[in-house]
């Protein structure tokens, strides 16, 4: 985009993470803000700090909206267009995450992630694009993972709903190439949000290391969120975020069943989680563990 400034930038999942500091970012840049969450008190603390940072003239609002829900999408565009008058930038950001073997998912855990992670950004696109095709310029970010390109054990609904992200930014690159709103899918690695924290588990231990490695080993918020933003400004395409993903994206490009292989079984070891990989295994098959 030429410029963010006077633009109006909506933020699904504002309340923390990399959504807060996108929030805080695009507020810099001297965006208005329409932020989106179902954590209202997280979102008045986003809401209130961003307003600080953009200064007398920036418009701020809040909208208290879970995006698997269709009915409040669907009209959630109108309500920012009533506060702001126009839609430039959406950041289809909000997610969750279920950390168990495959085995253990329910099928209200499956409804649950992909309705946040995958319905919520396809209902984010589907109603806000009449909006955006409106502007002069506009820009969509589609946050996936780069467990959206590598298949991880422990993570099946986290890794279908990101995948099929992926799938969705990709099929957009191209059927709005030719137009002035760019498109760009994120792929984040570690990054130190509060999804992990949050993320509904089946195995009380092994969720701690996973939590542990987390807050020790991966990348600020803020730093993600600064990638994004340049990314934005630049229409640059696909963006993937820290070194191991980067690498990761590599090798299963170039190996693509080898590749993912490693790449599990650095996540694994490095967690230390290869012996519930094996339990879970057994537990799926109906074995004892080896």
């Amino acid at each position: 985009m030429t410029t963010l400034s006077k633009r109006v930038a909506v933020v699904t999942g504002a309340a923390s993470g990399i959504g807060r500091n996108l929030a805080f970012q695009l507020a810099e840049a001297g965006a208005h803000l329409a932020l989106v969450d179902v954590d209202d008190a997280g979102l008045k603390v986003t809401a209130d700090e961003a307003a600080k940072r953009g200064g007398s003239d920036l418009r701020v609002s809040t909208h208290l909206v879970d995006v698997s829900d269709r009915g409040a999408m669907a009209a959630l565009p109108e309500a920012v267009v009533a506060e702001h008058g126009a839609v430039h930038v959406l950041v289809n950001n909000a997610g969750i995450a279920v950390e168990a073997g495959f085995h253990e998912h329910s099928l209200e855990d499956w409804d649950r992630v992909l309705g946040v992670n995958l319905w919520g950004v396809i209902y984010g696109c589907h109603f806000f694009l009449p909006h955006l095709a409106q502007a002069d310029e506009a820009h969509i970010v589609n946050i996936s993972s780069i467990f959206g390109v590598v298949g991880v054990p422990g993570n099946a609904a986290y890794c279908a709903s990101k995948f099929g992200v992926r799938g969705l930014s990709e099929v957009l690159w191209e059927e709005l190439r030719d137009s002035h709103v760019h498109v760009t899918v994120v792929h984040p690695g570690g990054v130190n949000t509060n999804i992990v924290a949050s993320s509904k588990h089946t195995d009380p231990e092994s969720h701690a290391r996973v939590v542990a490695f987390f807050n020790k080993k991966t990348m600020p918020a803020s730093k993600a969120a600064a990638q994004i933003v340049r990314a934005i400004r630049t229409n640059q395409p696909r963006l993937v975020i820290t070194r191991d993903a980067e690498w990761a994206d590599r090798i299963k490009r170039a190996l693509p069943v080898r590749g993912n292989r490693i790449f599990a079984n650095m996540m694994l070891k490095a967690m230390g989680l290869e012996g519930v990989l094996k339990k879970r295994q057994a537990a799926a098959l109906g074995r004892k563990p080896s």
